[in-house]
């Protein structure tokens, strides 16, 4: 094995496109769902989120590694994403501080990588043929034999994933004036420091949580978080949200915690042609005529479908290079979701607001039962 480790690697798509360059990371052979994130800067934040779990990433942007990693940079205690894909990658790590190298990095959570990949070229066939399945190995170069194991790789579509990110148990946090319910689905590390920052007390529960545990609380707030994989094979946590919304407590959803208090409403959700990923996606706020750019990762979305007819929906925020739903609120409730990341990290600060506006609504639901 090269001890530099720059062996030959190979990216096969399904669609039977090649892409070959050298290996960085782990040495392995990996599969399933190819993304890209348009990002120029956060990749250890990438990485690390969990809505990212058991994706092959492509990074849009030239150079990757350049200012290491930092253990206060994360989103999780580990790389969620299963394989990397880069056109430039650097070993060295060039910042002050307790910094090491993203190739440590990567090799310590065994994410298999490629670099010298014309990641232009790669991300525009993304973008114009749609999300599929892709193999990189960096073991085995024979394309007959990966492309027997990638037609074994599963389809994104119908796949559960929060289970495999999700808190085992429950644990608390903070001691804030405000009880959170926080059910993880696969929950990023700031959106719970966005939480504490507001003078919350969070419970995190385990994504599928029974409405009596969750209740028994006593909650001033619930948050849904985001997450990765299909929302629609959730369906037990869709009943749970359905019932919780029946308790008139203020809920925010997430990225994924947003689908699914939608299809507990009666709405549905389709998979995206090649999704939304990077930090600068503008959205536009219906409610006060403002647009904000925003932090997006999902590859699902909710359907315009069933929205005119459902007199309980009010659509609040429209992402505004598709027109795609980035934002909804219950009409007569303190509950609201959106599309995105208000957590922002990586990504501008624009959407922060949504925490604030989530307390606001905390704070006029508890003096409405004094």
């Amino acid at each position: 094995m090269d001890i530099n480790n720059t062996q030959r690697a190979v990216i096969l798509l399904q669609d039977g496109t090649i892409f070959y360059g050298k290996s960085c990371g782990a040495i392995g052979t990996i599969s399933g769902e190819i993304a890209f994130n348009t990002g120029m800067t956060g990749y250890q934040e990438i990485f690390t989120d969990p809505s990212y779990f058991g994706q092959i990433l492509i990074m849009a942007t030239s150079h990757i590694g350049n200012y290491g990693v930092h253990h206060e940079e994360i989103e999780s205690q580990q790389c969620k994403i299963k394989g990397l894909i880069v056109k430039k990658f650097s070993k060295q790590a060039s910042r002050y501080g307790e910094v090491d190298s993203l190739q440590n990095y990567l090799k310590r959570d065994n994410v298999v990588g490629i670099q010298d990949v014309d990641t232009r070229a790669l991300v525009i066939h993304v973008r114009e043929n749609g999300a599929q399945n892709a193999i990189i190995s960096s073991e085995n170069t024979n394309i007959d034999e990966l492309k027997k194991l990638l037609d074994k790789s599963p389809s994104m579509l119908g796949t559960e994933l929060a289970s495999k990110v999700s808190t085992e148990s429950s644990y608390t946090l903070g001691n804030g004036t405000h009880k959170i319910a926080l059910i993880d689905f696969g929950v990023k590390n700031n959106i719970i420091s966005c939480l504490l920052d507001r003078n919350c007390i969070i419970k995190v529960f385990p994504y599928n949580t029974s409405f009596e545990e969750i209740l028994r609380w006593s909650p001033d707030g619930i948050m849904l978080s985001n997450g990765p994989g299909d929302p629609e094979p959730l369906t037990e946590c869709i009943e749970t949200v359905k019932e919780l919304v029946n308790t008139d407590i203020p809920i925010f959803g997430i990225c994924l915690g947003h689908q699914i208090l939608c299809l507990s409403q009666g709405l549905k959700t389709e998979k995206m042609y090649n999704g939304h990923r990077g930090i600068n996606h503008p959205v536009k706020n219906l409610k006060t005529g403002k647009c904000e750019i925003t932090s997006q990762n999902h590859g699902f979305v909710v359907s315009h479908e069933g929205v005119k007819d459902n007199s309980n929906v009010e659509i609040t925020h429209r992402h505004l290079n598709d027109n795609t739903i980035a934002g909804i609120t219950l009409k007569n409730k303190h509950i609201s979701s959106v599309q995105y990341h208000p957590e922002s990290s990586p990504g501008p600060h624009d959407s922060r607001y949504l925490f604030d506006d989530f307390l606001a609504n905390i704070k006029t639901y508890k003096k409405q039962l004094i």
